[in-house]
Parts: structure tokens; C-alpha cells; sequence
């Protein structure tokens, strides 16, 4: 398996140019990332450099181009689906909890 990046970059549709922002605090592959209505975005579960499934969230916050860790999902998960519900809640389902997901 290939090394999971733990890092992040942000695209200007109105010049069409990346740059960098703040690195995530884990390694992910196999994520989702939801825009909250507060205009921060969760990033949950993943499969890291570990090489297996993991429990965790972090949340990127445009304003400071930082992430912060945040509650731990009960099942470890990756290569799953994410939806912001109409109340703000994230909703998260499915994917694969084994090694190698």
C-alpha cells in the first residue's frame, strides 16, 4: 500500500491556483470531508499510513487555514459515505472497519 498524505490545499477558482494549507494531523486515504453550515469541513475516518481502518475526525477551519482534532466516530471506518443533514448534524454510513479497506 502507498503512504497515506496528511496534507491540504486550497484552489482559487479565480486565478485557477493551488497553495497549500494547514496539514491534517493524521494521515488519511479512503476519507470523506463535509462543508458544515458553519463553513468548517469534517474530515472523518480513514485508512492511514497504519494501514488500517481508524475512528477519527478533524476539522479545517478556512478562517485560520488550521485543523483541529475532534470527537472520535464509535466505529473505526474508511472508504465510506458523509451527509450533512438540514439540522447540521453529519451523518456517516457504511464503508469497511478491516485492514486494508
Amino acid at each position: 500500500m502507498l503512504p497515506s498524505l496528511n496534507t491540504a490545499e486550497l484552489y482559487d477558482p479565480s486565478t485557477a491556483n493551488w497553495t497549500f494549507t494547514g496539514n491534517m494531523n493524521s494521515s488519511r486515504t479512503f476519507h470523506t470531508a463535509s462543508v458544515l453550515t458553519n463553513g468548517k469541513v469534517l474530515v472523518t475516518g480513514e485508512q492511514g499510513n497504519e494501514d488500517r481502518a481508524l475512528n477519527t475526525a478533524e476539522l479545517y477551519d478556512p478562517a485560520t487555514g488550521t485543523w483541529t482534532t475532534t470527537g472520535n466516530m464509535t466505529t473505526e471506518r474508511c472508504d465510506h459515505r458523509a451527509s450533512v443533514l438540514p439540522n447540521g448534524k453529519v451523518l456517516v454510513a457504511g464503508g469497511s472497519y478491516k485492514k486494508n479497506c
